[in-house]
C-alpha cells in the first residue's frame, strides 16, 4: 500500500521551516518536502524524505502520485515579490503553473483516495492595490473583497491562484458527468509581512523589517529601502504557522470563504526601528529610499480586516509588537547570534 504523507513544497523556505518545526512537534512523522536545493539538517531530521526537484517537473509529481497517498498539501514554493519583478515570466511559471500542477496532483490524489485532499495556499497582501497614498491612509482596515488590483507580478500571481483554488474546489470540469466538487479542500491566508528569528529574509518586499533586526543583532549597518513612515501590517513567524494550523484544523462547514486576511501589528518602518533600538541602542540603520520598492509598499494596505478569520476559525494573534520583540524575536535572535 502507498504510504500516507503530508507534502510540503518550498520546504527550505521561511514558512516551510516553520511548518516542519510545528508539524513534527505535533507528532507528524510522515512529512515529505520538495525544494530546488538540498534540505538543511534541521529539515532532514524532521521529515520522512526531502526531494530535490521542481514543482514544474510533472514527471516528479507523477512519481509522487504513484508512490504516496497524499492527505494534505502545504504549497509554499514561490518566487517572492522583489525577485518576481526582475523576472516576471519566470515568476508566472513558478507561481501560477507550479500551483496549477500542485492542484492537479491534489485532484488526482482525491479521486484515487475517494476523499478530499486539504490544500493550503499562502496568499499575500500583495493582491491589494491602493491607488494613492491618500486613499491608503483613509481606507482603514481593508476587507478581502476590497482593492484587489495588484500592481506587482507576485500579487497578480497570488490573486489568480486564489481563483484557481476556488475553481478546483467548486467548479472543476463542471460539464463532466462526474462531480468533482469538494475533492480539493482549498484554504488560503493572505499574509502580511512575516518576521522570522530563525531564517533570513529571501526576497520579499516587506523584508525591510526582519532585515533591520537581523542586521542590528549582527552589528552590521543596514540601509532600509523604504521611508520611515512606510506602513503595512506584519506578524511573527510563529503566529503565521499558528494561523495555518488553525485554518487547516477548522471543520470545512465553518469556513464561509476560501481566502482570509490575518494581522497582528502594523508599525511604520520608523516605529519598528525605534523598537529595535530599545534592544540594540547602537543600531546603525539609515533610510535610503528605493523609489520602485517604496511604490510597491505604498500600494499595499496600512491595515487589513481579519474579522472573518476571527469568527470562522478562531484566529487571534499571540504577538503584538511589544510581545513580538520581548517573547520571540529578541530571545531567539540573541540565541542565534550570541
Amino acid at each position: 500500500m502507498r504510504k500516507s504523507i503530508v507534502l510540503i513544497t518550498g520546504v527550505n523556505g521561511e514558512i516551510g521551516h516553520g511548518l516542519v518545526r510545528s508539524l513534527h512537534k505535533k507528532g507528524h512523522e510522515n512529512l515529505i518536502g520538495i525544494d530546488l536545493s538540498t534540505a538543511d539538517d534541521f529539515v532532514k531530521e524532521r521529515t520522512l524524505d526531502c526531494l530535490i526537484g521542481d514543482i514544474l517537473d510533472r514527471n516528479l509529481l507523477e512519481r509522487i502520485n504513484a508512490q504516496y497517498e497524499v492527505e494534505s498539501i502545504y504549497h509554499m514554493a514561490a518566487l517572492l515579490s522583489t525577485r518576481a519583478e526582475f523576472s516576471p515570466v519566470v515568476a508566472h511559471e513558478v507561481n501560477v503553473d507550479g500551483t496549477l500542477n500542485m492542484l492537479h496532483l491534489a485532484m488526482e490524489q482525491a479521486k484515487s483516495r475517494g476523499k478530499a485532499v486539504k490544500f493550503f495556499f499562502p496568499s499575500s497582501i500583495a493582491v491589494y492595490g491602493l491607488p494613492s497614498l491618500g486613499e491608503k491612509s483613509s481606507a482603514g482596515p481593508v476587507k478581502e473583497d476590497d482593492y484587489r488590483h495588484p500592481q506587482t507580478m507576485y500579487g497578480c500571481n497570488k490573486l489568480y491562484c486564489e481563483s484557481l483554488g476556488d475553481y478546483y474546489s467548486h467548479y472543476f470540469k463542471r460539464l463532466s458527468a462526474n462531480d468533482s466538487k469538494g475533492l480539493v479542500d482549498f484554504r488560503s491566508i493572505r499574509f502580511p509581512g512575516i518576521i522570522s528569528a530563525h531564517t533570513l529574509p529571501a526576497g520579499g518586499t516587506s523584508d525591510y523589517a526582519p532585515e533591520m533586526i537581523h542586521a542590528a543583532a549582527k552589528g552590521e549597518h543596514y540601509d532600509c529601502f523604504v521611508s520611515s513612515d512606510a506602513r503595512i501590517p506584519f506578524m511573527t513567524m510563529p503566529d503565521a504557522i499558528y494561523a495555518i494550523e488553525l485554518i487547516m484544523a477548522a471543520p470545512q462547514q465553518n469556513l464561509s470563504q476560501i481566502v482570509y486576511n490575518v494581522k497582528a501589528f502594523n508599525p511604520s518602518a520608523g516605529e519598528f526601528l525605534s523598537k529595535v533600538k530599545d534592544y540594540y541602542p547602537k543600531t546603525d540603520i539609515d533610510f535610503i529610499v528605493n523609489d520602485s520598492r517604496q511604490s510597491i509598499i505604498d500600494s499595499w494596505p496600512e491595515d487589513v480586516d481579519d474579522a472573518k478569520a476571527r469568527s470562522d476559525w478562531g484566529w487571534q494573534a499571540t504577538h503584538d509588537l511589544d510581545k513580538a520583540f520581548s517573547d520571540y524575536l529578541i530571545p531567539e535572535i540573541r540565541s542565534r547570534y550570541e
